[in-house]
């Protein structure tokens, strides 16, 4: 990835362009795939699975699952948290991109798949991995200029999946998270753990949301990047909603985009009083980040720099996956913590 390829410039620009199952030896052999017509003799004569085939579009790519994939390639964090959490370990066989520090309850299982690359793998160093599915975090999961186009796994017999939030929706809500972890459950014949983790995850918000009920909302500024402008989350975003069921407010949520640029003038003039500071590889790291706005005299009068109040926040919590509804606990924290006491 280039240099102007940050992870932060990588998802402003392509925005606007998951206990494994236990299934039998025979099943885990023939792998997924109606579109693959190479399977030979067993796959086409193996039972089928229940509730099977599954017929998904995603992101205008219809794909219909014979049976639930087996070797899957994770591409960016949040997908491979997202697996794990729904007990897939045993469908992974490679992982790539992470960001942030991965859920503690999830670093053993994480670190037994192979990494195949700190950023995007190549498509030839996918294909050694021999997966039945490929899912993607970023869009930059699929860059046809990289040659890892959806086209070309569909044409290599490989399935794609890629994360809601890149489909190019209006708007980002906690309801994409859940909608995100039943589509992989059903995907992979785990519709209960899916209902069980979208509760447990429903639960974890609601706690959050009633301690905070009734406070004055907080104005917030999300910091992701940059220096010259802000690279900040716009009212597309998930994390726009995130500090509004926190008890906030972005200050930018009428940017109509998931991520944009703003003046460093416009940042004064709304007056944050709690700065969201995003956390991830690749960028500054969050004490570089805190010293640069402290060190600017411009911003020296905004509330939330003269007072010092800084919420961090790992990128992968604010991005459809099962680490946003830590992350509304973890700005609810942040922006009242007289609610906490």
């Amino acid at each position: 990835m280039s240099p102007l390829f940050t992870p932060a410039r990588t998802r402003g620009f392509l925005r606007a362009t998951v206990t494994a199952v236990a299934l039998s030896s025979v099943l885990l052999a023939t792998g997924c795939g109606s579109s693959d017509e190479s399977g030979g003799d067993a796959q086409a004569t193996a039972a089928v699975p229940a509730g099977f085939p599954v017929t998904i579009d995603n992101c205008g790519v219809k794909t219909t699952y014979d049976r639930p994939p087996s070797r899957v390639v994770t591409i960016h964090q949040h997908p491979a948290e997202l697996m794990l959490a729904l007990g897939l370990k045993d469908r992974m066989v490679g992982t790539a991109f992470p960001d942030s520090a991965v859920l503690p309850e999830l670093r053993k299982d994480y670190e037994s798949v192979p990494e195949l690359a700190k950023k995007e793998p190549s498509f030839e160093r996918i294909l050694d991995a021999e997966p039945d599915l490929v899912y993607g975090g970023y869009g930059s999961a699929f860059a046809e200029n990289e040659g890892r186009s959806r086209k070309a796994f569909a044409d290599a017999g490989i399935h794609t999946h890629l994360n809601r939030e890149y489909c190019g929706k209006k708007r980002v809500t906690m309801k994409d998270t859940y909608d995100e972890i039943r589509t992989i459950g059903k995907i992979f014949g785990v519709p209960d753990r899916a209902d069980e983790l979208v509760a447990d995850l429903r639960t974890r918000v609601g706690k959050a949301t009633t301690a905070v009920k009734g406070e004055p909302q907080v104005p917030v500024f999300v910091y992701d990047s940059g220096d010259k402008s802000a690279f900040t989350a716009g009212g597309k975003s998930l994390g726009t909603e995130l500090i509004r069921l926190a008890g906030g407010e972005n200050v930018f949520a009428d940017l109509d985009d998931v991520f944009g640029d703003v003046s460093w003038e416009q940042v004064v003039e709304r007056r944050p009083e709690v700065i969201a500071v995003y956390d991830y590889a690749g960028a500054k790291s969050v004490e570089e980040k805190k010293k640069f706005l402290l060190s600017q005299p411009a911003l020296a009068d905004v509330p939330a720099v003269r007072n010092k109040r800084f919420v961090v926040l790992p990128l992968t919590a604010t991005l459809v996956g099962i680490r946003s509804a830590y992350a509304v606990d973890d700005l609810a924290r942040g922006l009242h913590p007289e609610s906490f006491r």
